[in-house]
């Protein structure tokens, strides 16, 4: 089967002050991040792949990104909302920029997690690693079940939650500075019998990187 992941479009507009985006900050797509959904599905329909399958996390910047990605790919199914895949508490950062996070924390917290995931002691995040990294392999075991070749799977969620999948497809041994992804962009895995096995990562859809025909 074909595995693609997403992480949803752009929260903040040009002007806005980009602040952390978890779990309690339930904001919705601005312009730019719904037209980054509609190109996802611009570039699965261009591919020739109509998922089998959509699941999405239950936020509004997730779930919105999943139907408009599922309407320009001609996906004809429900969106199915998972809770496994609601972003990230992230305590006390959440809502708060960099620069009020690094004047109380420091540079190196913020590095930390950006390029190796490790989250901040003592910033009240949950739910806790082994349980993000649990219900990640939970959701793709669910998703997988199906192994046909040409079944296709998308699964539409936020940055933090996309990381333990990165580990999941890439394997222990990959860098963890190759696990973030950006605002609309995808990574996909083709999971066979054997396991999985990572295409790509952190892409821009239609982009020469991504090649999901």
């Amino acid at each position: 089967m074909l595995l693609i992941l997403a992480r949803h479009g752009n929260t903040f507009g040009p002007g806005d002050t980009p602040v952390w985006v978890g779990a309690n900050e339930d904001l919705p797509l601005v312009e730019k991040g719904l037209e980054q959904s509609r190109e996802i599905g611009r570039a699965l329909r261009d591919a020739g792949v109509v998922p089998d399958r959509i699941i999405a996390g239950p936020l509004k910047r997730t779930r919105i990104g999943a139907e408009l990605a599922g309407e320009m790919c001609g996906f004809s199914g429900e969106i199915e909302i998972d809770d496994r895949l609601r972003e990230i508490d992230y305590g006390v950062w959440g809502g708060k920029s960099d620069t009020q996070i690094t004047e109380q924390w420091g540079d190196e917290a913020v590095a930390q997690w950006r390029e190796r995931s490790i989250p901040p002691s003592g910033a009240g995040w949950s739910p806790s690693p082994a349980a993000l990294a649990a219900n990640a392999r939970s959701v793709l075991d669910a998703a997988s079940r199906d192994r046909s070749p040409d079944t296709v799977v998308l699964i539409v969620t936020s940055n933090g939650v996309l990381r333990y999948f990165h580990t999941l497809l890439a394997g222990p041994g990959a860098p963890e500075s190759e696990a973030k992804v950006k605002t609309g962009h995808i990574g996909a895995a083709r999971i066979e019998a054997s396991g999985a096995r990572l295409l790509f990562w952190n892409q821009t859809p239609g982009s020469p990187g991504a090649a999901l025909a």
